[in-house]
């Protein structure tokens, strides 16, 4: 699924030495931290992967799946693009950001921990009714619609966290999470999320539930009729 890797570590196991990490890949992990150790609150199966030569194009921090257990694939070492989604941000202002990325990488694994990658919540039906010769290209729009809605929610999910754990940062994610949508190239493609970012502007519908992930469902459902 992946590229050769550097190295592979459950989570925070003893082979993650800081002595194998370039500065960058630490400064990350550190900011990630607190999600991470969340993750773990969770028992989530997670694994922490660095690829030492990225493919381009490839974003700092990515979600996978491979025999039951997640892939957070960090891919900031030899990446000329690494740091670009954080562009024009004061590295003294990136933490927050970089905790952002990160609970959105694990709302993702959270989804397929629980069985419900893909699925629409209850209440809701396939409502895609595109038309093509090639059945092929159906396919590959459903896989679209589907990746569209996983990213939708993680893109709450961060907010969500956000919200619950740097509080005085939330507008300033915020602008830049909708920054990053506002500049997605192609119309309701698979990071096309802006109808559930622009739910959750003042972060007041977050805080009702007892976890930052369960407090997603209520605007990704709202999200889900618009986006249909």
């Amino acid at each position: 699924m992946f590229k050769p890797l550097l190295f592979a570590a459950t989570l925070f196991a003893p082979a993650l030495h800081a002595a194998e990490l370039t500065a960058l890949e630490q400064r990350w992990l550190s900011a990630a931290g607190p999600v991470l150790a969340y993750s773990q609150q969770l028992k989530l199966p997670i694994d922490i992967t660095v690829q030492p030569q990225p493919r381009p194009g490839d974003v700092p921090l990515a979600m996978g799946f491979s025999n039951g257990r997640c892939k957070l694939v960090m891919s900031l070492r030899n990446n000329p693009d690494a740091e670009t989604v954080l562009a024009g941000v004061p590295e003294a202002e990136q933490g927050a950001l970089i905790e952002a990325m990160a609970a959105h990488e694990i709302a993702h694994c959270w989804r397929y921990a629980q069985g419900a990658w893909h699925a629409l919540p209850a209440g809701f039906v396939e409502t895609g009714k595109e038309i093509a010769a090639d059945a092929s290209l159906l396919a590959a729009s459903k896989a679209m619609r589907e990746t569209r809605r996983e990213e939708g929610f993680a893109d709450l999910a961060a907010l969500a966290w956000t919200r619950r754990s740097n509080p005085g940062d939330y507008a300033r994610v915020y602008r830049w999470l909708a920054g990053v949508r506002d500049k997605v190239a192609v119309p309701r493609s698979g990071h096309d999320t802006r109808v559930w970012v622009r739910l959750a502007g003042d972060g007041s519908p977050f805080g009702a539930a007892a976890a930052p992930f369960d407090d997603v469902g209520g605007l990704w459902r709202e999200g889900l009729l618009q986006a249909e």
